[in-house]
C-alpha cells in the first residue's frame, strides 16, 4: 500500500558516515503526526483517499464550515487538509500517521510550493543563451526576436519570455529516505526537495 505524511521543511543539513566517511546531503523533514480526519472509499464517496490533517491552530483561526468539518471526525483544529488519493498503510479514521510509516531506503516523493524568485528575464526563468558581449553588441541578456515583422508577423501563444519565475507546486520524485527519528517526527530525505525554509511539504510513498 501507498504511503502519505505532511509535514514542514525545516532545511538541509549532512550526514557523516562513520565506516566509511561518506558525507550525505540530506533535507530534515518535520513530518507529522497526521490525525486521520476521513477515509474515502469508492462505494460512499465514488473514490479511494485519505484525508490528512496538520499543524495544530488555535480554533479562532478556522472558518466554521472548517471547525465544523473536523469536528465531525473529533480532530481539533489544524491549518493544513490534504486528501491522498488511494488508500494509505496504516491510516484508520481517529487516529494519526506518524514517521514510523517510512523506513530508510523507502523511495519517496516530495511536493510543495517552489521558492519564488520574483520577475525574472528570460536568461535565468528559462535558460537561454546571452549574445555576444564584445564589439559593440546590444544584445546581451534580451530574449532575441518573438514574432518578426513579415513572418509570422504575431507572438505564438506560450513563447518563452519573461515573467514572473518559481512560486508554483514542483514535485521531487526519486528521492531516498536517509533515516528515521522516531521521537522527534524527524524525516531525513537524501538530496534537496522542492520549497522555502519551513515551507509545507507533501511526502508520498
Amino acid at each position: 500500500m501507498a504511503k502519505g505524511i505532511l509535514g514542514r521543511k525545516l532545511g538541509m543539513t549532512q550526514v557523516f558516515d562513520e565506516a566509511t566517511g561518506a558525507v550525505t546531503p540530506v533535507t530534515v523533514i518535520e513530518a507529522g503526526p497526521c490525525p486521520v480526519v476521513q477515509v474515502k472509499t469508492v462505494d460512499v464517496d465514488g473514490y479511494d483517499a485519505v484525508q490528512l490533517a496538520f499543524d495544530a491552530v488555535p480554533e479562532r483561526k478556522l472558518s466554521k464550515g472548517e471547525l465544523g468539518h473536523l469536528a465531525k471526525f473529533d480532530v481539533s483544529a489544524h491549518r493544513r487538509l490534504i486528501e491522498f488519493r488511494g488508500p494509505i498503510d496504516g491510516a484508520v479514521a481517529g487516529e494519526a500517521v506518524t514517521v514510523e510509516a517510512f523506513q530508510p531506503g523507502d523511495k519517496v516523493k516530495v511536493a510543495g510550493i517552489g521558492i519564488g524568485k520574483g520577475f525574472q528575464g528570460t536568461i535565468k526563468r528559462h535558460r537561454f543563451s546571452s549574445g555576444p558581449r564584445s564589439h559593440g553588441s546590444h544584445n546581451i541578456r534580451k530574449p532575441g526576436s518573438i514574432g518578426a515583422s513579415a513572418t509570422p508577423s504575431r507572438v505564438f501563444k506560450g513563447m518563452k519570455m519573461a515573467g514572473r519565475m518559481g512560486g508554483k507546486r514542483v514535485t521531487q520524485l526519486g528521492l531516498t529516505v536517509h533515516d528515521v527519528d522516531i521521537e522527534r517526527n524527524l524525516l531525513l530525505v537524501k538530496g534537496a526537495v522542492p520549497g522555502p525554509r519551513n515551507g509545507f511539504v507533501e511526502v508520498r510513498g
